[in-house]
């Protein structure tokens, strides 16, 4: 019987780690991070990244990102304008002591003076007005919010306002945020420049832009949350020598701290993170064992290319594989899949991809099958 180890050998390539939180690495006092490739939408780093948190205001990405969708659709312009009601200005403007556009009720702003309110000054106010204004209520328009969230692919997304405000089971995690913000930067870049404005003026009341690393190499956007229940919180991205990092953090204990840790995240997702491209053209894989054939191995090699990502330090560690599910036997056609490469490093989860056959591998005949059955069964005594 042939006796084949599933692992068939050890691959020269050098590779970076990627996946899953990189504790022995890097840690960060967040209780939920995530460091991001924008290019590809590759997780660098996570730090319960996956698992659904309290977003507070980083909601208000999800709120504006709707609008532009209605806008692209037609179903409103920019120059619509809608009333600010009293129900919005309670719960969203000066009385409600919470971040404020600092709208008054019976004001009739425009929708993109109330994107303004929303990107640059975080008003809740804002947020609801356009609720209300295009959905008749915040809850229909936050409905309308998670059902958009879902279609895109950011499953964790539960939204049951749209201001980022306590609300019981309203959710996102820090992985879909960032994805949020890839949309955003990707899908309506003229609109995305607004995350990048210092400050914005309604009538007399003028507010600085919250995200605290606006000044930072490269940042220009997005947007910051806190409340009592969540922590404080940051999602942010920024642009070096033709390369695109986003961070997400939240559950910091003030802002000073979200400010350090922001600036530190973005500083790692840069000097101390990278990606790597594997295209089937860029490395040699060892030739594969093939039973019963008329050739002894067969060539193989990466059926499509493989990102590898992470941290730098990683590289060491990494060890990479060639795995069968079982013993490869002829006859065998070029371009079949006949086992995977597996990338490994300790505590990360297993990167894979399938690899293929690069020849065509035709069956013994009857006598040769005969001859190699017999030096198995000799081999086999041996042992």
């Amino acid at each position: 019987m042939l006796r084949t180890p599933k692992i068939l050998t050890a691959c020269a390539l050098a590779v970076f780690a990627t996946g899953a939180a990189q504790a022995q690495i890097m840690d960060t006092p967040a209780s939920h991070a995530v460091i991001m490739d924008h290019e590809t939408g590759t997780i660098l780093y996570s730090k319960n990244g996956s698992e659904p948190m309290i977003p507070a205001s980083m909601t208000k990405m999800m709120t504006a990102f709707l609008v532009f969708e209605l806008i692209e659709r037609g179903e409103i312009s920019l120059t619509d304008k809608f009333t600010v009601s009293e129900d919005a200005w309670r719960r969203g403007g000066f009385p409600s002591g919470t971040s404020t556009m600092g709208l008054a009720p019976g004001d009739t702003p425009t929708v993109e003076e109330l994107l303004h309110g929303v990107i640059i000054m975080s008003g809740n106010d804002a947020c609801i007005v356009l609720a209300q204004g295009i959905s008749g209520s915040e809850e229909a328009f936050a409905r309308r919010m998670t059902a958009l969230a879902h279609e895109l692919g950011m499953n964790s997304a539960n939204f049951v306002n749209t201001t980022g405000l306590e609300g019981v089971g309203h959710v996102v995690s820090a992985e879909d945020l960032a994805k949020m913000a890839k949309l955003t930067i990707d899908k309506y870049p003229q609109y995305y420049d607004w995350y990048d404005m210092p400050d914005y003026t309604w009538r007399e009341y003028t507010q600085a832009n919250r995200n605290p690393i606006l000044s930072i190499e490269g940042v220009d956007g997005l947007k910051t949350g806190h409340l009592e229940v969540s922590g404080y919180g940051l999602t942010a991205s920024a642009v070096r020598d033709g390369v695109r990092r986003t961070i997400v953090i939240n559950g910091l204990d003030s802002m000073a701290e979200r400010g350090r840790e922001g600036e530190r995240m973005m500083r790692m997702a840069f000097q101390s993170y990278d990606l790597k491209v594997i295209t089937p053209e860029s490395v040699e894989l060892p030739a594969v064992k093939v039973w019963l054939g008329q050739q002894q191995t067969v060539p193989v090699s990466l059926a499509d290319k493989m990102t590898i990502a992470g941290h730098k330090a990683a590289l060491e560690k990494a060890k990479t594989e060639i795995v069968l599910d079982s013993a490869l036997q002829a006859p065998v056609k070029s371009g079949d899949t006949i086992g995977t490469l597996v990338v490994t490093i300790e505590g990360q989860s297993p990167i894979e991809a399938p690899i293929v056959a690069e020849a065509n591998v035709k069956k013994l005949g009857f006598f040769g099958r005969a001859v190699e059955g017999l030096s198995q069964l000799i081999a086999g005594s041996d042992g």
